[in-house]
């Protein structure tokens, strides 16, 4: 037997059952892979682009017909991006991932720590500033939507203990995670800067003291409950015609509770200039 016939006798005998019909009649809406790391490029304001790498987790839809999904073709296409994913790719990857799955319906999530080189506010020292950055893509029947999703550290500023205390005032880190779908190029930057500036204060991976002062004094003076801190940054959003929706939730981590604080507000543009 020649190595040709011994491959083609192998191909027959190895069966596909993954493929196979299944009767129990039930769809199953995600089925896929999570937590696969890769590298990616990310498009950098400052420096052009940025490499770092992220976790993806990709699902499609699979018919009640099927028996299985082919778990492989996910890392298959993955690997053949090699180093090469970017922001940009991130819809192609959707769409060939549905293609070569043969669903009608697929999502990827891909998050990652994405970097910014901050200066403290009254020394100028520099440091880097991580934020969680996940981008979530969803396509139906071959139309793909992206949404862009960032974490945002900052430090809120109790009002009520201000104004009723003495002196001093109890303020705490605060989450405000910020997700947001768009009709035009949105840097993640400017996402990040948004919600720093409504926040009491903004964070910095490194400050001396005469900072430490400065941003102590900041916030005391900019005073926000998590609700402030949600409608402040809605309201900026409202502004940006390039934002079509939004969903922004604000943690705060409570430095005198042991529970947490949390305010949220949903709105879709569109569907509303449409009523």
């Amino acid at each position: 037997m020649s190595s040709t016939e011994a491959k083609v006798k192998a191909a027959v005998v190895i069966a596909d059952v993954q493929g196979t019909p299944d009767t129990r009649n039930i769809a199953i809406d995600k089925v896929g892979i999570k937590d696969i790391r890769h590298p990616v490029r990310v498009s950098d304001r400052s420096a052009g682009e940025q490499h770092t790498i992220a976790n993806f987790n990709m699902y499609v839809e699979l018919p009640h017909s099927f028996k299985g999904t082919h778990m492989s073709r996910f890392v298959e296409i993955l690997a053949s991006q090699e180093s090469e994913i970017s922001v940009r790719s991130f819809k192609s990857i959707l769409r060939e991932m549905t293609e070569r799955l043969e669903a009608e319906k697929g999502h990827i999530e891909m998050t990652f720590p994405y970097f910014v080189t901050k200066h403290a506010p009254k020394s100028g020292v520099a440091s880097p500033m991580d934020y969680e950055v996940t981008l979530i893509g969803e396509i139906e029947n071959k139309k793909a939507t992206i949404q862009t999703k960032v974490v945002v550290p900052v430090t809120s500023l109790c009002p009520c203990s201000k104004s009723i205390s003495d002196y001093g005032a109890h303020n705490q880190r605060s989450h405000v995670t910020l997700t947001v779908k768009t009709k035009g190029f949105v840097w993640i930057e400017e996402l990040i800067d948004l919600v720093e500036e409504q926040a009491s204060c903004e964070l910095y991976g490194l400050l001396k003291r005469v900072d430490e002062k400065y941003v102590t004094e900041k916030a005391y003076d900019n005073p926000k409950f998590v609700e402030d801190m949600v409608r402040d940054v809605a309201a900026k959003l409202n502004e940006d015609n390039r934002i079509t929706g939004y969903v922004i939730e604000s943690e705060n981590f409570e430095s005198i509770h042991n529970h947490s604080a949390y305010a949220q507000i949903v709105r879709d543009k569109e569907a509303d200039s449409s009523n």
